[in-house]
């Protein structure tokens, strides 16, 4: 996967995660950003790999984003790869 099309399927996950309120608060706590920061970094790609870290360290989080953008389960992982500090991550 290329780094464009790795950042544009790391926007639609931190999109599917700002419209879900119990997402949202979780990944706002785990990751320590206010609303606000999330806003400004949503163009970073370093950001954007935590977010893809995020939809990955959990299985049924995970499908339910793919199910709900219909992309491929496999996607995020190989989208993940693509982006700064990808090379070091494992994901199956």
């Amino acid at each position: 996967m290329e780094r464009d099309q790795a950042e544009l399927l790391a926007i639609r996950a931190l999109g599917h995660i700002a419209a879900d309120e119990d997402l949202l608060g979780d990944f706002l706590a785990l990751s320590g950003l206010a609303p606000d920061e999330l806003r400004a970094r949503a163009g970073d790609a370093d950001f954007l790999g935590g977010v893809l870290d995020y939809m990955l360290a959990d299985e049924a989080r995970l499908l339910a984003f793919c199910e709900a953008e219909e992309v491929k389960p496999q996607w995020p992982a190989a989208a993940r790869r693509a982006l700064p500090g990808g090379e070091e991550v494992h994901w199956a």
